[in-house]
């Protein structure tokens, strides 16, 4: 039999538009001073609709209509997005704004108000210009090509330095079908569903309750675990959209394939999401957390995050500082169940500290090894069964210098 990696294949050049039934495109509208700033995803059919959203208490005016949207009939046909500007913070003007972005959409795709979905990223506190918003929806071409696909992954970025997208394909009821993503997020990253958007298309035939579920299980082991700078954001949110054109029978909790299904999305979703964790504003290195044997999958969890986003820890593998201590002293304040003299801390294939001693190494081999650009940290707690994985990135002057002169 084979395994759902062999099963589950890559796409290596795989867009939002590789499934069957969607376009997408960007343009500049004026928001930005030259890059692209507004975006369309289309389907041709209304698609089966997950979300989540951000867990910052202060959310944006997107996020109102796009709830809203999806409450109707947790259906979507578009999604439309502006970078630049937030629409956060901006009152009943705001909400307005957000509100006219819909019904703009709506009124060119000749569909119902609540199957567009919007979405905006940027600078927080100032309004829309909706005359170039306006001008930018009518205008926008999309397509099923990609062209129109990157043009779509551009116009969503604010601080990033690439694109990000990840696809997959795999066999259903004996039909091919696809899931796709892209994604934004550089800084202001943060466990639970902080900044970043993420948009995702399949042909897949998957019931929306059992498609929020999945999303639900899937963000919390990926999206959910990814930090550059602790900050949350006003605006982000992952939309699943799936519009059925592979023509299988639908994938509810009881299809055989779900379980596959459910790990191709997760595939996805990770891809993405380790992304974002590499573009961290400033950074040079990837940072992948992973802890086994803890006592609780929570705790696997919280542990992986808490080393990842110390900043103790992000500055010395920035150094490429061999600065064990700092890992452990996040283990023991991640409120988790630890005991310091059950454990294991390797960086890379180094033991570093075991049974509640530090072990020899080479300090030269260890700092060698931090200069690459993908840096794994292990951790063996010996208290259950349990693992989790996080993933992040080291702290440099530049995130600092990025951030300092973000309006300017």
């Amino acid at each position: 039999m084979k395994t759902k990696e062999a099963i589950i294949q890559k796409i290596e050049n795989g867009t939002l538009v590789t499934p069957k039934g969607f376009q997408a495109g960007g343009m500049h509208t004026g928001l930005r001073y030259a890059k692209k700033d507004l975006g369309m995803l289309v389907s041709l059919v209304p698609a089966e609709c997950a979300a989540v959203y951000t867990q910052n208490h202060v959310q944006a005016a997107p996020l109102t209509v796009t709830r809203e949207s999806l409450s109707k009939e947790q259906k979507l046909q578009a999604i439309v997005v502006n970078s630049a500007i937030a629409n956060a913070c901006t009152g009943e003007k705001g909400m307005k704004d957000a509100y006219d972005m819909r019904k703009l959409t709506a009124s060119r795709l000749d569909i119902p108000d609540h199957f567009v979905a919007v979405a905006s990223t940027g600078v927080i506190g100032e309004y829309l210009d909706m005359e170039k918003i306006k001008k930018g929806i009518e205008e926008v071409s999309f397509a099923r090509s990609k062209k129109g696909a990157e043009g779509f992954e551009e116009a969503i970025l604010t601080t990033d330095t690439f694109t990000k997208r990840s696809c997959y394909e795999l066999t259903i009821d004996d039909q091919k079908v696809t899931i796709a993503g892209a994604a934004k997020g550089s800084g202001m990253i943060h466990p639970n569903m902080a900044t970043m958007l993420a948009f995702i298309t399949t042909d897949a035939n998957v019931p929306a309750t059992v498609l929020q579920q999945m999303l639900k299980e899937v963000t919390d082991v990926t999206f959910n675990q990814i930090t550059v700078d602790g900050d949350t954001s006003t605006n982000d949110m992952v939309l699943v959209m799936a519009n059925g054109e592979a023509k299988h029978q639908p994938i509810d909790e009881h299809h055989p394939d779900v379980g596959l299904f459910k790990e191709g999305l997760r595939k996805v979703c990770e891809d993405l999401a380790k992304q974002i964790a590499r573009d961290g504003e400033g950074a040079t290195r990837l940072v992948e957390v992973s802890v086994q044997g803890a006592s609780s999958r929570a705790d696997a969890r919280v542990i992986a995050k808490n080393i990842v986003g110390s900043s103790l820890v992000k500055t010395a593998i920035y150094g490429s500082d061999a600065n064990w201590g700092r890992i452990v002293g996040a283990i023991g304040s991640s409120e988790a169940d630890v005991n310091p003299n059950e454990m294991e801390v390797y960086i890379g294939p180094h033991l570093m500290f075991k049974d509640g001693l530090p072990q020899s190494f080479s300090e030269e081999e260890v700092a060698e090894y931090l200069k690459q650009e993908e840096i794994r940290i292990s951790v063996v707690m010996h208290l259950g069964n349990e693992e989790g994985k996080a993933w992040g990135c080291d702290l440099t002057y530049d995130y600092v210098k990025i951030n300092a002169s973000y309006r300017t």
